[in-house]
């Protein structure tokens, strides 16, 4: 792979560090903005010495990657080494993202608070206001579940839509809040 452009150079590094915001390993990030924007598979071998990073550092990199599902192996004519490309539909791949992270926290998250739940009693004092506390959060975090799920079954060219719609929806909904005496 030729030398990185300096624009490419500063998504690259930029994607790093916004994956170490979103609790990703900056490396992982960085070969998945790499693959992202490269316009052909690369192999490890391409990924390290582009990015000057240690190949096992590449390696475990990309199976982290292939296990969110958003990079997958491809093999190319003539050549025995395994290359690697990302997904490239945006909205696909925020998709996948979305529920690879539901999988992997908010799932957990919710069978925890159910267990919870279900072992305190309905009772009064500290014990009553925790279980009160734990409920509204169970609460929460299962409508918002629900509300991916009818979402994540749009296929892309609804979901697109619905997101244009912006604040369209608040105007529609602004009135039902209203009503219910929310603001």
């Amino acid at each position: 792979m030729a030398a990185l452009d300096p624009i490419t150079q500063k998504f690259i590094l930029h994607w790093g560090e916004m994956g170490t915001r979103w609790g990703v390993n900056r490396t992982v990030a960085q070969i998945h903005a790499l693959l992202y924007l490269s316009p052909k598979p690369l192999n490890a071998e391409e990924i390290a010495t582009t990015l000057a990073v240690a190949r096992s550092n590449v390696s475990t990199s990309l199976r982290e990657l292939q296990s969110w599902g958003i990079v997958r192996v491809v093999h190319v004519l003539g050549d025995r080494r395994d290359h690697f490309e990302s997904m490239k539909d945006v909205w696909e791949m925020f998709r996948v993202i979305l529920g690879e992270r539901k999988r992997r926290e908010i799932d957990p998250t919710l069978a925890v608070l159910r267990e919870c739940v279900d072992s305190l009693e309905k009772g009064s004092g500290a014990q009553a206001y925790t279980r009160e506390r734990l409920d509204e959060m169970l609460e929460f975090i299962s409508t918002m579940t629900t509300l991916y799920d009818e979402v994540r079954h749009l296929p892309p060219p609804a979901l697109r839509g619905l997101a244009r719609l912006r604040g369209k929806i608040l105007k529609m909904v602004t009135p039902f809040s209203v009503r219910g005496g929310r603001a």
